[in-house]
């Protein structure tokens, strides 16, 4: 075993160490706390329900540690145990080895595998853990329609995606990598102009704000904020699932405000001006381009190093490869590549966290911020989110603040 196997070894089992304990501390925490609302939710959240929360955080919990420890014996297995390098010596008794089709099948191989290791839990968290709390209204029939579904978008969009990716790094020379970096901007651009009308509408249904009094609040909202939507739409969230939401989706003049059907059910019209208020600050605040500018030369960086590690002898040898085509070279990169981002994590969830409250600030100066307190009280108490995460585990992986913490910064901000 060389220093870069050593090397990855170590900081897999550190990690996975550090998300099982994390996850250890998370199930602790809010069960010591389950008998005892908060005091600042006493009046709006019965102790029936924190009590809900909690049962329904640590359920989750426990399924992500299984999860967890399931993906790095995968991993273990698809690297040092050869998994990777008896999947390219399968494909070679039928294709050229190392040709372009040959890496596709590989790389489509290593994918449908991931899936087969991901269903199970999936299905547990579908049918488990979300029915056993009310959230799932998936029907069996409907999940393998949405299987069969994904599963026909990624071949028609996913297989000749890899195969320009791999026709690039055999066609344009050493500097390979900044093509492909390009070719994958301009492809998630693509997808973003899309999604909204030719992709989504696929899995759900989308029709038009039919509430003429919520659809002139809204547009009234949309002019002061300067936001220009193509439409107003609802989505038949319910069909799926309990938990509500609301977002804007698209780019450019494609963009659209969509509500969950559920959502709408559970707020009034103040409170659904509030939580668009927040979506919008994120839109204000810049906060997707934000992101954009630290992911786009990121990833230039991660493709630059890919393609320097695909000339070092020790970075197949290290992962259990003895082929070394461009085809293994980007499965084995992207299959270890959480394991050394994991340790930004909490950097990648804090930054986040600061977003939520720039958004939440931008609410309520456009509405008033009781109205997004009630909403986000009412989304606590349904989606059963947990009003006590543990500190530690909040900041390491959580996108959004704790509901204490949150509720007090709106609650100074009240005007």
């Amino acid at each position: 075993m060389n220093a870069f196997a050593l090397l990855f070894v170590g900081l897999l089992l550190a990690g996975v160490a550090a998300k099982l304990a994390l996850l250890r501390r998370q199930v602790r925490h809010v069960q010591a706390h389950r008998d005892t609302v908060p005091a600042a939710f006493a009046d709006a959240i019965p102790l029936s329900s924190h009590q809900r929360a909690a049962d329904y955080t640590a359920a989750r919990a426990r399924l992500s540690a299984r999860q967890t420890l399931a993906s790095a014996v995968f991993l273990l297995l698809m690297t040092l145990g050869g998994g990777l390098q008896a999947v390219h010596e399968a494909w070679a008794t039928v294709l050229a080895p190392s040709s372009l089709v040959h890496g596709v099948a590989l790389l489509a191989t290593l994918a449908v595998l991931g899936w087969a290791l991901e269903l199970p839990f999936v299905l547990v968290r579908s049918f488990g853990i979300e029915k056993k709390f009310g959230f799932n209204r998936m029907t069996p029939r409907l999940f393998i329609a949405d299987t069969l579904r994904e599963g026909v978008l990624a071949a028609l969009i996913g297989l000749p995606l890899l195969g320009v990716l791999l026709w690039l790094t055999a066609s344009m020379g050493e500097r390979w990598w900044l093509w492909v970096w390009a070719f994958w901007l301009a492809f998630n651009v693509l997808v973003m102009l899309v999604w909204p009308t030719f992709i989504a509408p696929l899995f759900n249904t989308f029709t038009p704000l039919a509430d003429e009094g919520l659809k002139a609040r809204v547009e009234a909202l949309l002019a002061r904020c300067g936001f220009q939507s193509k439409g107003l739409f609802v989505m038949d969230g319910s069909r799926r699932s309990a938990h509500g939401n609301a977002y804007f989706t698209g780019f450019g003049a494609a963009k659209r405000i969509v509500f969950f059907d559920t959502l709408l059910d559970k707020l009034d019209a103040d409170e659904v001006e509030a939580v668009l208020a927040h979506e919008l600050g994120h839109f204000r605040h810049r906060h997707i381009v934000k992101r954009l500018a630290v992911l786009a030369p990121a990833s230039l960086a991660l493709l630059a190093l890919l393609g320097w590690s695909m000339q070092q002898p020790w970075f197949f040898a290290g992962l259990g490869m003895t082929a070394t085509d461009t085809a293994s070279a980007l499965a084995l990169f992207f299959l270890i590549l959480p394991v050394f981002t994991f340790p930004l994590a909490p950097f990648f969830s804090h930054w986040s966290r600061v977003h939520e409250y720039e958004a939440d600030a931008y609410a309520a100066s456009q509405t008033r911020a009781s109205d997004l307190v009630a909403a986000l009280v009412k989304l606590y108490r349904d989606n059963a989110s947990t009003l006590t995460p543990d500190p530690l585990y909040s900041r390491f992986f959580d996108s959004h603040p704790p509901a204490a913490l949150r509720v007090a910064r709106l609650q100074t901000l009240q005007h």
